[in-house]
């Protein structure tokens, strides 16, 4: 086949492909700009005849999403930070300090990866029943603190800094702390990006912990309060589809901003890991 004929079918799929996965999220955008009821004829409508803020206006005025917006902020930005901290230090141990059983327990951490997390969740539910944690932005943020994943990333980039470098600064007399926060982290920093990353659209898009943690309405995640709407405005489909953008373009944003750092996170970890 002429090589040039076989690029251009290559490329044609290609594109067909990216215009099926992109469908879905264009007509989710063009039906919420729509008249209410708009989108229910039939056939539906592909663009608004006559596009309109109404459904965005009515989403935050009357439905609270801008309350909403902020707890799912505050809940996956508090848990973006601990994560990267609390995940960063662990997998800098396992990486890069001797101590006693440090292989062992990292090898029982990976064994917990092929655990559901669903299997995990009425242990977790009690615990923070007893430490009064219930209904509380704490009790969202806690099982997203630490991952065994986010350990496991960030040891197999750690791996590749020269023991060379630490031992020098050892040698010159700084401590432990000092090596970590001066000269680890900023050498961490694509990892770090990557791993914020995930932990961010993980918490951000997570619906069934917050669903069972939090039961004041007040403190609903966007997940959670639009699944409640849908219930409430079964027929509002305009007002449904504007509250999936507003739920979906923040962190669509985030990634399309940070993709540069997220992908480089990803090709250096593979090729030093």
């Amino acid at each position: 086949m002429n090589p040039r004929l076989a690029k251009a079918i290559i490329n044609g799929l290609l594109i067909g492909l990216a215009a099926l996965s992109l469908a879905p999220l264009l007509w989710m955008l063009a039906v919420s700009f729509m008249q209410p009821g708009e989108a229910s004829h039939f056939p539906p409508p592909l663009w608004p005849d006559a596009p309109t803020l109404h459904n965005y206006r009515e989403l935050f005025a009357k439905a609270g999403m801008g309350r909403y917006l902020l707890n799912s902020a505050l809940i996956a930005g508090l848990t973006t930070l601990i994560a990267l901290l609390l995940n960063t230090m662990a997998g800098y141990a396992f990486a890069k300090l001797r101590f006693a059983g440090r292989e062992r327990v990292f090898r029982l951490l990976l064994a917990a990866l092929v655990i559901p997390a669903q299997v995990t969740m009425m242990p977790l539910f009690l615990m923070l029943k007893q430490m009064g944690l219930i209904n509380t932005y704490g009790g969202a943020i806690v099982p997203g603190m630490a991952g065994v994943f986010g350990i496991f990333l960030v040891r197999q980039y750690a791996r590749s800094i020269p023991d060379e470098l630490l031992e020098a600064a050892r040698i010159d007399g700084a401590g432990e702390g000092h090596i970590f926060f001066q000269i680890v982290l900023p050498l961490l920093k694509p990892i770090l990006v990557t791993l914020a990353i995930f932990v961010f659209l993980a918490s951000w898009n997570d619906f069934m912990w917050p669903l069972i943690v939090l039961s004041d309405n007040s403190m609903y995640t966007l997940p959670v309060a639009l699944a409640s709407l849908s219930r409430e405005h079964v027929q509002d489909i305009e007002m449904m589809m504007a509250g999936s953008v507003v739920t979906v373009l923040p962190v669509l944003l985030l990634f399309l901003v940070l993709q540069r750092y997220y992908l480089q996170g990803l090709l250096v970890g593979s090729v030093k890991g």
